[in-house]
């Protein structure tokens, strides 16, 4: 299968590599020289494009491709403007095949720690949160005007090899005691990547697919089990009104919000059935 990646990095290299091993041709738009590098040590075709400027973007031949869409939208405003400029590209002539766009569990907003699925009402409480509803109206949109079938994963925090906190574990630095988390979920990079893949083929997806573990924790369980799996000092814990003066302004955005992600729609209509359903079997799987 022929696919073009919006952005590839920690996850989206797995993905096109995944694609490669499977016989594809594989093209990344990145944005600097050494992301193009990097990538073509893994035998990864690349393109430069930088998606933040308010020029044309070079046209975008997409033909019968899938667009695997990982770039983050900009950290300003309530818009995802580099998605924007990225489908107003796609040469009407050379549509891809279909679109899968990674999103956020944030979109959900504070849900009080309900179980939430994906019939949930979008309630974004972030201008981060509103960047990713804007993202999924926008290839909505485009999906429907032009007959492209477009997949949204909304994906938790993302866990994996070289991907956890240990540089902030190292430093000692102090997460909200577990009385006071909030509910917070999780995925594994193997099963993001599956799912990621799965979305690409299944004949008739939905439009949208909660992507997690199906068993949430809290943010201070998370850092206390990659703590004891790496044999490194629990981090020490902050009351709330301790947080709200030492954390930072982003950690204290993703502690405002708590809910438990449902993923029965991936599981049974996707197909997908995470190889690493909780922390423990993830962890446990982990180089160290």
């Amino acid at each position: 299968m022929h696919s073009t990646f919006g952005g590839c990095g920690y996850v989206g290299r797995q993905v096109a590599c995944r694609e490669i091993a499977d016989g594809g041709d594989v093209c990344a738009l990145i944005r600097t020289v050494d992301s193009a590098a990097q990538l073509a040590e893994l035998g990864i075709a690349s393109r430069q494009v930088d998606f933040d400027q308010d020029v044309p973007v070079p046209a975008l031949q997409l033909t019968g491709q899938v667009l695997y869409w990982f770039v983050p939208p900009p950290p300003n405003g309530d818009q995802d403007l580099r998605l924007a400029r990225a489908l107003a590209a796609i040469e009407p002539g050379a549509l891809p095949r279909r679109i899968v766009l990674v999103s956020t569990t944030g979109v959900y907003g504070d849900c009080q720690g309900e179980w939430v699925n994906e019939a949930r009402p979008l309630n974004p409480q972030t201008p981060r949160g509103q960047r990713r509803v804007h993202a999924e109206q926008l290839a909505e949109s485009f999906g429907e005007r032009h007959s492209v079938p477009v997949v949204a994963l909304r994906v938790p925090g993302i866990y994996g090899p070289g991907k956890l906190p240990l540089a902030r574990l190292h430093s000692g630095a102090p997460v909200l005691a577990p009385e006071y988390s909030p509910w917070s979920n999780r995925i594994h990079a193997h099963d993001l990547v599956t799912a990621c893949l799965v979305a690409a083929r299944k004949a008739d997806p939905a439009p949208v697919y909660n992507v997690s573990d199906g068993h949430p924790t809290t943010m201070a369980d998370f850092f206390f089990q990659v703590a004891d799996a790496h044999g490194l000092p629990r981090p020490p814990t902050l009351t709330r009104d301790a947080a709200d003066r030492q954390l930072s302004a982003e950690m204290r955005s993703y502690l405002a919000e708590s809910k438990r992600i449902d993923n029965t729609l991936m599981k049974e209509d996707l197909g997908v059935v995470p190889d690493y359903p909780n922390l423990v079997s993830g962890l446990s799987a982990l180089d160290r």
